[in-house]
């Protein structure tokens, strides 16, 4: 069930407007602990800023991994650039989250 923010009526889950006061039913998103991958209590969840940035983060991890099997079998040293590509994924993240952050809040 979702409360509605404006007068604290229950609705159902996918409500779009309160049943009682007809406001608009917005998405609160409260954290339960400081980790990306740590469950919360409503559907949309943010990580580096962005929705489900936890499986983003999962998806840039096993790229790099099909990645790094690739090297080793076609005898390619991208090793020595692992650390570099590292960094530069998780500034975009960063980046990418900031942007929609304030995208998001213009709104």
């Amino acid at each position: 069930m979702a409360t509605c923010t404006k007068c604290g009526t229950k609705n159902e889950e996918d409500a779009k407007f309160c049943v009682n006061c007809g406001a608009r039913m917005e998405i609160t998103r409260e954290r339960h602990g400081d980790s990306c991958f740590e469950p919360e209590r409503r559907v949309e969840r943010e990580c580096f800023g962005l929705p489900y940035g936890g499986a983003i983060i999962g998806i840039i991890i096993g790229l790099l991994i099909i990645i790094s099997g690739l090297s080793m079998i076609f005898e390619l040293d991208l090793g020595r650039y692992a650390g570099a590509f590292f960094v530069i994924i998780i500034g975009l993240l960063i980046v990418i989250g900031a942007i929609y952050g304030i995208l998001r809040r213009r709104r």
